[in-house]
């Protein structure tokens, strides 16, 4: 317990301690915030406004509330996959530059190493994605605050969550991986592409029938509909309070993926959190199945 101790300090610091990896990995987020803000922010308004029944009306300030959480959601539900990638840089330039040889070679056992780099990347992320969730959060209330406390508690542990999923796929893609180069270009296509996988960019009801059904399969994509529920439930509460009928605001929940079907059968919320929970734990046990075996080998 000591030496998994001692790593994870060792690796935590390392990580805060390379300028490079650190600020890459926290002006993500930003960066992501104010692209979305720019260009997907009139898109997702002028389509929410664009589906609004005729006869209903909207105050603006609830209309830049609803957009204001279908932003923060895809951007928080991006960058706990996104930023995972680029904290779990150190594990990779353990092996680039030798020093991963130095630590097999002591009495350390493969688990405890693999452990090591995962609680360290998840401590890391983390950190990075409660900073931007309290960035989001300040811009939402600039925007339309509708939020309770329980939803940002709850939009916390969707993040946590998340966080635990983002840091355990990259740990296993990163494990196959042995140069700086190699990390920059997965690290180019994950943040490119996750975001349209898991319906951060795009609402998976646009897509497809066929494609539809197999992103369901996807546990990310449940991630993300489980930060937009909870960024979202106070809007969709007083759209309620309003006089909207409740049909419409379902129907709205299905147009922004609040709600999602597997086959025609709508997930509940918990339904999604045990996916979400038994996938990061199965990809924690591969993962740390995967370090073992490769020690054993090396005896």
């Amino acid at each position: 317990m000591n030496i998994l101790k001692a790593l994870i300090k060792r690796n935590t610091k390392l990580f805060f301690k390379d300028k490079g990896m650190f600020f890459t990995s926290l002006i993500t987020p930003a960066i992501l915030l104010v692209l979305y803000a720019t260009f997907l922010g009139n898109v997702y308004r002028e389509s929410f406004t664009s589906a609004l029944p005729d006869g209903f009306e909207l105050a603006d300030k609830l209309i830049d509330g609803t957009v204001g959480g279908q932003l923060i959601s895809s951007i928080l539900a991006v960058s706990c996959v996104t930023v995972a990638f680029c904290s779990n840089m150190l594990m990779v330039q353990d092996k680039a530059n030798g020093s991963i040889k130095d630590l097999t070679v002591s009495p350390v056992k493969g688990s405890a190493l693999a452990l090591s780099y995962y609680i360290s990347t998840l401590i890391s992320t983390l950190i990075i994605c409660f900073a931007a969730a309290g960035i989001c959060l300040i811009y939402v209330a600039f925007k339309g605050w509708y939020m309770s406390v329980s939803d940002v508690l709850l939009l916390f542990l969707d993040i946590f969550l998340l966080v635990m999923f983002g840091t355990a796929l990259s740990s296993i893609i990163n494990f196959f991986l042995s140069s700086q180069g190699q990390i920059s270009a997965v690290g180019t296509v994950v943040s490119s592409g996750y975001g349209f996988i898991c319906g951060a960019y795009m609402p998976i009801s646009q897509f497809s029938q066929g494609l539809q059904k197999v992103i369901s399969f996807l546990p990310g994509t449940y991630g993300t509909s489980l930060v937009r529920n909870h960024a979202m439930r106070g809007v969709y509460a007083e759209m309620l309070n309003q006089g909207f009928p409740e049909e419409t605001v379902e129907a709205i929940k299905d147009s922004v993926d609040c709600n999602l079907y597997f086959f025609g059968n709508k997930v509940e919320m918990s339904s999604m959190y045990l996916i979400l929970a038994l996938t990061s734990a199965t990809l924690i046990a591969v993962y740390i199945l995967m370090n073992v075996r490769k020690g054993k080998k090396s005896v």
